[in-house]
């Protein structure tokens, strides 16, 4: 039984309203989906976070790859797509496309199996925790308190807003915006902040003591995490608990980053980062290195593969993410008591694409 085609499609969500963290700012999100099929007949799917550039490298240099591979050789064509993409560079873009197929190969192989994907991955739980993540550096602060609050109020205790607004030009709005999150949450849900890099060094250090008089927990990129020297220095000033790696796309820089002692927590987004296989093999990584493991975002996608990291503290259930994949996806899951669990019942990642509602959202 062999892989017989990779069909790829492409789709551009709108934002509900404008997003920004402290470095960008969009007002769309795309999509790239992979669906994968057997000379069985059976079909599975994957999909990226990936600028559409990815459609591209999937048809003309990953599919004359994959296709008629058996259905079971995933480390076989992951091995191989990872070498066919040496020439035009690996992270980035290509690193998107393999992830999708990668994705995608893994529900077929569920599909032929006929079971849930979290059945045939090497489980250590079968739920796994989530965190509340949006808080949007465009929101006011009404809409700041209503998102954050309402995760609380519906059991998900763990809750994470954006800030350094402006890269780091509105230093005490950040900080006034965490007490505004703060007292929306209540003194016992854990607060966690996101800078996407926005600060210098001593910027990080000195808002983290203002953060920490609000009980925040968890500083994610306090500074890029790019300049892993500066990340691990802010590391070891401040008691807040450190966390990158969104931005891995492959093993060899989660190794390079906890090598670096940059992170308490490492992180990692099957979307970006070679897709499940790769993020089994950092998620293996941070457990070598005793660093707890966390994923980034598509929480469709990271429910099934994060029962199976040996530890994992969360995975982020990401608003924009949420609500583009309740938008194209029959069966996304729905948080139990602040958890997402793998539906027992569906095969695969319990995922089918609606194809008559996600068509006004398709750009190639």
């Amino acid at each position: 039984m062999n892989v017989q085609e990779l069909a790829v499609s492409v789709y551009r969500i709108p934002t509900d309203r404008p997003e920004a963290d402290g470095t960008i700012a969009w007002e769309e999100t795309t999509l790239v989906l992979v669906e994968a099929s057997a000379t069985s007949g059976h079909h599975g799917l994957g999909f990226a976070y990936a600028d559409a550039a990815a459609a591209a490298i999937v048809r003309q240099t990953l599919a004359p790859a994959v296709i008629g591979l058996p259905v079971w050789a995933i480390g076989r064509a992951w091995e191989t797509m990872v070498n066919r993409v040496r020439n035009m560079g690996r992270p980035g873009v290509a690193a998107g496309a393999i992830s999708a197929v990668d994705i995608a190969l893994w529900d077929l192989k569920a599909h032929v199996l006929d079971c849930p994907l979290v059945q045939i991955l090497p489980t250590h739980r079968d739920r796994v925790p989530i965190y509340g993540s949006g808080g949007f550096t465009t929101y006011s602060h009404a809409e700041l308190a209503e998102q954050l609050g309402g995760w609380v109020s519906q059991g998900i205790q763990r809750v994470k807003m954006k800030l350094a607004k402006g890269w780091g030009t509105a230093l005490a709005e950040d900080v006034q915006r965490v007490r505004v999150a703060r007292e929306a949450i209540g003194p016992t849900a854990e607060l966690f902040v996101d800078a996407n890099g926005g600060y210098t060094a001593k910027e990080a250090i000195r808002q983290a003591a203002h953060f920490a008089e609000y009980g925040v927990t968890y500083f994610e990129e306090p500074v890029s995490s790019d300049q892993l020297e500066q990340m691990a220095f802010v590391r070891q000033q401040t008691p807040l608990a450190v966390a990158a790696g969104e931005y891995g796309y492959d093993p060899w820089y989660f190794r390079r980053m906890l090598r670096a002692e940059a992170v308490d927590i490492l992180q990692a987004d099957a979307t970006r980062c070679l897709g499940f296989t790769g993020w089994l093999m950092a998620a293996d990584l941070a457990y070598g290195f005793d660093i707890p493991f966390s994923a980034h975002t598509a929480p469709s996608l990271h429910a099934h593969i994060g029962c199976a990291a040996p530890q994992l503290a969360h995975i982020e259930y990401f608003y924009d993410h949420v609500r583009i994949e309740q938008l194209l996806f029959d069966g996304v899951l729905e948080p139990v008591e602040g958890c997402l669990c793998p539906d027992p019942a569906r095969p695969g990642l319990g995922l089918i694409l609606k194809h008559h509602d996600a068509e006004q959202w398709r750009i190639g």
